[in-house]
Formats: structure tokens, C-alpha cells, sequence
């Protein structure tokens, strides 16, 4: 019997409740997403210039993926207008939502995308947060039996392909993983990957992958998750390798490995993150932290017996931090708004709310 005595923490207080993913919030992110997938400005570029010819606006740049302050914020805006409708078939908004994709997802405007990554000095361009989210997109759109959403996933296959191709070359020269919790985070790249490896049944990529998660990871032990967070997370670190290595491990090796991993699970990882100031762009962060540590939570929970003090407690733990981050997603503050209804409906996922 596996002992979990040396890393449990007492279960006690009432799991606050967070509010169901209705029909009506579903319409409310929705929402979010469209005001900003076509606003072009304001617009934060992480843009190598070859010469004069590059001096363009954001949407000649990317065409498809413009808007919501920066590439990588489209990309996901985009998964979450498809999983909305995917969950949600009836949203009001379900005109507005086909038009844009329909706009966005064409064969020239995916051929522009891969131009510019294939443009000299753009080899880091997006890697690997920007990277994941597309195939994370591209998911979406394969696993759903729509006749709109094969449509879209056969303008967006190149542009994947160009990412997987590229994580081909990145991957076995990355000796060491890059652990801060942000855009640069190796194990959510990783994550998202393997999801979109395993939906395409590309044995090589997946094989590539998890070989890649072990080699950095499959030995970490004591993880100083004490000293999280970071000012300007939007990961935990420690959470986030955990939930990649629930992908790459059976469960009961993962459960070994957690408990190594994890003695302890810190006071600092109990309670949600404090926002002091959503104002700031680096600050907001932090909401989009303690929803991505929910989802965490209730990922590696599910490697638990239900009834274990370990899963009750990262289950509490997660309605916690999801209770705390959820009243601030539907924000008239753009560095927040443009994205944080993504981590929001990633972690409704996670908590249970699949297809």
C-alpha cells in the first residue's frame, strides 16, 4: 500500500463552491473572446525584423492570429471560441463565432503564418507556450465530428505541422528544461503536445515527448515548490510538471514519483496566490496562476483513490483557488480579459466538465 503519510496535509473548513460552467457564462466568454480577436491594437510584438519589408501591422503579420494583445493570446482565444462551441452548440453567438473562424482559418492566412515562422531568425518565435496552445487547437478541432470544424482543422493542418516539425529540431538540444512559470515553461509545452501527439496518433512525436518528460523530470525529487510563487507567474512550476508526468507515468509509478516529487505539499501552494494589482500586466498573472494551479489540482487528484485524504485535499484546494480567480475573468481590464476566460474553461475541464 502506497504511504502518503509524509506529504498529507489535514482535510478540514468548507470546500468553497465555484459556480457551474452554464449555457450563460459559456455566452459571457464567449463574448470576451470576440470583442478581442479582431482588435488590433494594442498589440505586444515578439517580432524579429529582416529588413524593412517586415515593418507591417500586426494583422498583415498574422493574419489569423492577430488579435487579443499577442500571437499566443489568439491561439488560445481561438480554442476557446471552438471548445465553447464544441460544449455549448446552441450559444448565442454561434454565427459570430463561425464567421470569425471562417475569416481566420483559411488556406493563404495559415500559408502567411507559416511564412513568418519560417523567416530567418524566428526559430524561437512562440516556444513553446505559442507552440502548444496551436496544437492544442488543432485538437480541439480533430476531435470534433463537425462538418465546420473539419473544415478549420484542415486550413490549420500545415501550420501544425510546421510546430511539430519544429519541436522535432528544439527538443534534443534542450538539455535542461526551463522551469519558471511562464510563457518559456518546458513542462506546459510538453502538456499540450502530448495531448495533441496522442489525438493524431503520432507515435514518433508522442515517443519524442515523453521521452524528452522523463529525461528532465522522472528523477526530480523535494521540488522546492516553497518558493513559489513567482511575482509574475501564471504556472506553478512544481503543479505543472506534475500534471505532464501524469500523462507520461502509470498511474501507480506517478504516484511513487509524486510522493519523491512532493513530500510535502507547502503551505505556499494551499492558498490561493494574492493579486495585488490586477492593473498590471505582469501582476494579473497571478489570477491566471491560481487557475491553472486548479486544474493542476484536480488533474493529479484523479491519480488518487477519491476517498484519499491526498485527493480530498487537492480537490479543496483547487475549489479554493478557482473560487478565488473566477470572480475576475469577466474583467474590463484588458491585460487580464484578453485571456484569462481560457484558463478558466481549461480548468472547468479538468474539474469534470468534458464532453
Amino acid at each position: 500500500m502506497l504511504l502518503l503519510a509524509s506529504f498529507l496535509l489535514p482535510v478540514s473548513g468548507q470546500t468553497p463552491v465555484v459556480p457551474e460552467l452554464t449555457p450563460q457564462k459559456a455566452a459571457q466568454f464567449a463574448d470576451l473572446v470576440l470583442k478581442n480577436v479582431d482588435k488590433i491594437y494594442p498589440n505586444k510584438i515578439s517580432h524579429t525584423m529582416n529588413g524593412p519589408q517586415d515593418a507591417q501591422t500586426p494583422n498583415r503579420l498574422h493574419p489569423a492570429f492577430y488579435g487579443c494583445f499577442d500571437w499566443h493570446s489568439a491561439v488560445h482565444g481561438h480554442w476557446l471560441l471552438v471548445r465553447l462551441l464544441k460544449m455549448y452548440p446552441d450559444l448565442p453567438q454561434r454565427k459570430q463565432i463561425i464567421d470569425v473562424l471562417d475569416r481566420h482559418f483559411t488556406k493563404e492566412n495559415m500559408q502567411t503564418e507559416i511564412a513568418y515562422f519560417q523567416a530567418p531568425g524566428r526559430e524561437s518565435f512562440e516556444r513553446p507556450y505559442g507552440w502548444g496552445w496551436l496544437l492544442k487547437l488543432q485538437a480541439e478541432l480533430l476531435t470534433w465530428d463537425n462538418p465546420n470544424g473539419k473544415q478549420w482543422a484542415k486550413a490549420l493542418a500545415p501550420l501544425a505541422e510546421e510546430i511539430v516539425q519544429r519541436y522535432h529540431f528544439y527538443l534534443p538540444g534542450l538539455y535542461y528544461p526551463i522551469r519558471r512559470g511562464v510563457h518559456e515553461n518546458t513542462a506546459l509545452g510538453l502538456l499540450l503536445a502530448l495531448d495533441y501527439a496522442k489525438v493524431t496518433r503520432d507515435s514518433t512525436f508522442e515517443n519524442l515527448l515523453k521521452e524528452r518528460a522523463l529525461f528532465y523530470y522522472e528523477n526530480d525529487k523535494d521540488i522546492p515548490a516553497g518558493w513559489e510563487p513567482g511575482g509574475d507567474d501564471f504556472l506553478s512550476p512544481s503543479l505543472i510538471e506534475a500534471d505532464l508526468m501524469l500523462r507520461v507515468l502509470d498511474r501507480k509509478a506517478f504516484q511513487n514519483w509524486f510522493r519523491d516529487f512532493m513530500p510535502r505539499i507547502p503551505e505556499s501552494l494551499q492558498e490561493p496566490a494574492v493579486v495585488s494589482d490586477r492593473h498590471d500586466p505582469k501582476g494579473v498573472h497571478l489570477d491566471g496562476l491560481n487557475l491553472s494551479r486548479a486544474w493542476c489540482m484536480f488533474d493529479i487528484a484523479k491519480a488518487f483513490p477519491p476517498e484519499s485524504v491526498m485527493a480530498r485535499q487537492l480537490i479543496q484546494s483547487a475549489h479554493q483557488h478557482a473560487a478565488d480567480a473566477l470572480p475576475h475573468v469577466l474583467s474590463e481590464n484588458y491585460v487580464g480579459s484578453h485571456w484569462l476566460a481560457t484558463f478558466a474553461v481549461y480548468m472547468y475541464d479538468s474539474m469534470g466538465n468534458k464532453d
